[in-house]
C-alpha cells in the first residue's frame, strides 16, 4: 500500500472534550503528589540535621499532600458534573454497561487480546469494554474511597466542629473501628491505585504501538484517530 493510500484510510473522531482532558492531566499530577507526600507521611524521614524548630520539612509535605487532595476532590466533583452534561464519552467513567451481556463478552475479547491471544483489536471510538470497567473499579471507586477517607483523617486535625470533623471523621473512623485501621486501608487503597496507574501507561503505550487506533494522543488532541478503514 502506498503513503497515498495509508493516508487515505486514517479518520478520526473528537471523543474527549477539553474539560475530560484537562481532568485526566490535573488528576494524574494530583495523584503523583498524592503518592508522593502520602508515603513520606506514612513513613516520616528519621532525623533532620540542625534544631527542630529550624525545619519545617513535614508541615510543607503535609500541605502538599493537603491542597493536593483539596484539587483532587474538587476535580472528581467536576468530572461527575461533566457525566451530565458533555458528550456520551464523559459518561463511560461512571457508568459501564454491566448488565449487557454483549458487553461483557467484548471484556473478555479484550482480556485476550491484552494477553497476545488474539491476533487482530477491534477498534472502539472511546474506551473500550476492559478500560471502562478498569477505570470504574480503580478510578472512580477508588478515587471515591481515597477522597471519603482523606477528609476523614484530615478532619482529626482540623478538631470536632470542623465541616471535615462533622461530614466525615464523624462517622467514618466509628465505621472501620479505629483511626488507624483508616490510616491503613488510606495507604492500602493508594497502591492498589499507583499499580493501575502504571498498568494504565503501559496499555496506553502499547495500544499506540500495536492496536488500531490513536491513544496517548487522543488525550491530548480529543481527537481517536483510527488507522484503517475496517469498521469492525
Amino acid at each position: 500500500m502506498s503513503a497515498e493510500d495509508r493516508a487515505a484510510t486514517v479518520t478520526s473522531v473528537y471523543v474527549y472534550e477539553a474539560p475530560v482532558r484537562l481532568w485526566h492531566w490535573i488528576n494524574a499530577a494530583s495523584i503523583l503528589v498524592l503518592a508522593v507526600t502520602g508515603y513520606f507521611i506514612g513513613s516520616p524521614l528519621p532525623t533532620q540535621p540542625g534544631e527542630a524548630s529550624a525545619n519545617f520539612l513535614m508541615g510543607y509535605i503535609r500541605f502538599a499532600h493537603f491542597t493536593a487532595g483539596y484539587i483532587f476532590a474538587t476535580g472528581f466533583v467536576v468530572r461527575f458534573y461533566w457525566a451530565f452534561v458533555g458528550n456520551h464519552h464523559a459518561r463511560q467513567l461512571f457508568a459501564p454497561p454491566v448488565w449487557r451481556g454483549q458487553w461483557w463478552k467484548e471484556v473478555l475479547t479484550e482480556i485476550r487480546w491484552y494477553a497476545f491471544l488474539e491476533k487482530r483489536p477491534k477498534k472502539y471510538v472511546g474506551h473500550n469494554p476492559l478500560a471502562q470497567i478498569a477505570m470504574f473499579v480503580f478510578i472512580t471507586l477508588g478515587s471515591l474511597f481515597m477522597i471519603v477517607t482523606g477528609f476523614a483523617l484530615y478532619g482529626e486535625g482540623t478538631q470536632p466542629g470542623s465541616w471535615a470533623n462533622v461530614l466525615f471523621t464523624s462517622w467514618v473512623i466509628p465505621l472501620f473501628g479505629q483511626s488507624q485501621d483508616v490510616h491503613t486501608w488510606h495507604h492500602l487503597v493508594m497502591w492498589w491505585i499507583l499499580i493501575f496507574v502504571m498498568i494504565h501507561v503501559y496499555v496506553a503505550i502499547r495500544e499506540d504501538i500495536m492496536s488500531r487506533q490513536s491513544i496517548v494522543s487522543t488525550m491530548i488532541s480529543g481527537e481517536r484517530t483510527f488507522k484503517d478503514s475496517d469498521p469492525d
